[in-house]
């Protein structure tokens, strides 16, 4: 069994550069935060899918003998995420992503929960290159990461006064926040119940709902609140590998004829929102068509007929 000292790394070669980016290469660092380990860089496989309320019974009861809930839920057996997303003015990354390109990267702010000032997040870069997702990723509190991220603070700032802080990463957030000009643009939050296997803790599942969005209020401190992007008693599963999916989920998934989707949460927010600005645009439009329509009628009733 590994024993964790507070700051332990292991570096197998240096990360490439972000506008180089490759698989065949893997920096692993984990750092001890209470009783909590953060990996802070890592890569895996996820594949998603969309569950009703009975399927996710059913797949839970399933696979009851085999996983075993992530000691960090409550008592409800979930815990929540939160998320701030970065973009560009334009929206470039997320006009991209949907492309479904074979690379395409983001910026996200995330808390377990609803942070206060000195409350402990992380600023992580999200990449995925076919198939696969690469997370790169440093903590600090939630004041400094809105001062980092804002431009108030600089990398350099946070070395200084941040004890846990990644310089490697923060030096790739530096990078990416410079190319793109990154503003907030989303809060999204859901809540997750998670699973790993026994045997095998790389394999994971998670099943999120109560997902919300607000391009509003963009801070993760205001509390969980906005639209909600699900259906009722919809589940968005995901499951995580670094390795083969275990042959006893895959006659479940066969079973209760789950299949994969294609599926991104900030991507289905957005391309609502765009149909939503579109759909106002038609309406304002012939609202103002009836009544240039009913003025002209009106002259015309008017006007004496020749």
């Amino acid at each position: 069994m590994l024993t964790f000292t507070p700051i332990q790394e292991a570096i197998i070669t240096p990360s490439p550069p972000l506008k180089d980016f490759s698989l065949n290469f893997l920096l692993i660092i984990i750092r001890e935060e209470g009783d909590r380990m953060a990996i802070e860089v890592f890569n895996r496989c996820e594949k998603k899918y969309m569950l009703t309320s009975t399927q996710m019974k059913d797949l839970k009861k399933l696979m009851s003998q085999h996983m075993i809930l992530d000691p960090h839920c409550n008592e409800h057996g979930t815990y929540k995420i939160c998320n701030i997303y970065y973009d560009s003015v334009d929206d470039r990354l997320i006009r991209a992503s949907i492309e479904k390109p074979v690379y395409k990267e983001k910026l996200r702010m995330r808390s377990y929960d609803t942070p206060s000032g000195n409350d402990q997040v992380f600023v992580e870069i999200k990449k995925k290159y076919q198939g696969i997702v690469n997370k790169r990723r440093t903590s600090m509190s939630l004041d400094h990461a809105k001062a980092y991220l804002d431009g108030r603070l600089s990398s350099r700032d946070l070395i200084e006064m941040e004890e846990m802080v990644n310089p490697q990463v923060l030096e790739e957030i530096d990078y990416f926040k410079g190319f793109y000009g990154c503003i907030p643009k989303l809060y999204l939050s859901y809540d997750r119940q998670a699973f790993f296997e026994r045997d095998d803790g790389d394999f994971r599942v998670t099943l999120d709902s109560n997902i919300e969005t607000r391009r509003y209020d963009l801070g993760l401190d205001m509390g969980s609140y906005g639209k909600q992007l699900l259906k009722e008693d919809t589940y968005l599963m995901e499951i995580k590998i670094n390795k083969a999916v275990p042959l006893w989920f895959a006659h479940i998934l066969s079973q209760l004829e789950i299949n994969p989707v294609s599926f991104s949460k900030y991507g289905t927010e957005y391309k609502n929102f765009v149909l939503d600005r579109v759909e106002k645009n038609i309406n304002r439009n012939y609202e103002g068509e009836k009544i240039c329509l009913n003025q002209f009628l009106q002259q015309q009733q008017m006007e004496p007929s020749a």
